[in-house]
């Protein structure tokens, strides 16, 4: 099961890196990572998805970050409200007779054209992971030639 974690850190060299080693030291593979400053510039926060099979993974995960010199704080939203999303920017073809087609599309999934450029758009997303999944799934049949993803971010409430 994939579990959603967000670590307040200090915002210093090498943070991320002991983070990242840390997981991959005891084989936990983080499906997601998204790092950004906080309003104060001197921290960073960090949300990670991780796999864990279970509760005890997910403590030992907990613990072994709440260790590390540079964490502020860890926040499991496996049982919090919270809101999280993600965002794509997704390089589609683009065609005169594909407009309307396109735009009814991207209006159903709360999307848009940020940018056109010849037999190109890119498209830009934000929503909830399976509703982006579905969105690229739909776009599929446009053609879609690059993907970038932020992976999922989470606040609770």
């Amino acid at each position: 099961m994939k579990h959603t974690i967000s670590v307040l850190v200090e915002n210093k060299f090498g943070v991320l890196a002991r983070v990242a080693g840390l997981f991959s030291a005891r084989g936990y593979n983080i499906a997601s990572l998204a790092v950004s400053e906080t309003l104060a510039p001197d921290t960073s926060y960090m949300t990670i998805v991780v796999e864990a099979e279970d509760e005890k993974i997910l403590e030992q995960i907990k613990k072994q970050l709440n260790k590390l010199i540079d964490v502020i704080t860890v926040t499991d939203f496996t049982n919090k409200e919270h809101v999280d999303r993600e965002l794509i920017l997704a390089k589609v073809n683009y065609s005169a007779k594909d407009k309307t087609r396109l735009e009814i599309l991207l209006n159903k999934y709360g999307a848009n054209i940020v940018e056109r450029k010849g037999s190109v758009a890119v498209i830009e997303a934000v929503g909830k992971q399976d509703r982006i999944r579905e969105l690229l799934l739909a776009l599929d049949k446009f053609g879609v030639k690059e993907l970038v993803r932020t992976g999922r971010i989470a606040l609770a409430l």
